[in-house]
């Protein structure tokens, strides 16, 4: 029972590293070309242009999402938790890293096709926004404020994952190449990062679900104690 147990909290991080291999892979093909593995072409140009942000930002994002996925199995945490606080010191620089060169990145380079003012937009908010989360989590930790400290960083983490959604996202957009634009463009990059958000918000909400009957439960024992009457209990 144990065994099985234990298999199935890896399945959760497991399923966010395989979310991870195309982006992580795209990433390291990138990084080949910077390399000297091929020649400037006007797709690639912008990062030739400016290698610094692009080369930070593929190191940075791969770190994060690989290393912060097992902070998602949470009875490996509850037996390593130095492993945890170890693992943060290295997760949370690569996500606020990751964040501001994607800021950088979305104002100071070129536009590709299709990449219009609106995705611009979003990318500052969503840049911006995982800096915030991180930013959050982090000053909840130093508060010693555990319960918030999760939340937050899980947030940062769905943002920081979002070029692995954004892989599924756009699948009609290689399907139907008569629906390319700038809106939908836009649109598609924005899903990836909106389902993500959804995703640990959806989490969030059944873990609080799952929690308030035992708070409750807890804070009414005191009141029967003193009236005399039996204990309340939560049936599992």
């Amino acid at each position: 029972m144990k065994t099985s147990a234990s298999k199935s909290e890896w399945l959760l991080p497991a399923g966010l590293i395989g979310l991870s291999f195309f982006p992580v892979l795209a990433g390291a093909f990138r990084l080949f070309q910077l390399g000297g593995g091929s020649g400037i072409t006007p797709e690639n140009a912008r990062f030739f242009a400016a290698p610094l942000p692009i080369v930070l930002h593929l190191i940075s994002v791969t770190i994060y999402c690989v290393l912060g996925a097992f902070q998602f199995a949470p009875g490996f945490r509850r037996r390593k938790p130095g492993w945890h606080r170890i693992a943060g010191r290295v997760v949370v620089p690569c996500g606020l890293v990751a964040a501001l060169t994607g800021l950088w990145m979305a104002h100071y380079y070129p536009r590709p096709p299709f990449d219009g003012v609106l995705l611009y937009a979003i990318r500052l908010v969503v840049g911006s926004a995982m800096v915030l989360f991180i930013c959050l989590g982090m000053a909840a930790i130093w508060r010693h404020d555990l319960p918030a400290h999760r939340p937050w960083m899980m947030r940062g983490y769905a943002l920081g994952l979002g070029a692995g959604t954004q892989v599924l996202t756009h699948l009609p957009w290689f399907l139907f190449p008569s629906i390319r634009g700038e809106p939908t463009r836009a649109l598609l990059m924005g899903a990836g990062w909106a389902i993500n958000l959804a995703w640990v918000e959806c989490i969030l909400l059944r873990e609080r679900s799952q929690v308030l009957p035992v708070a409750l439960a807890t804070t009414s024992q005191p009141e029967s104690s003193q009236t005399g009457g039996t204990p309340c209990t939560v049936k599992t």
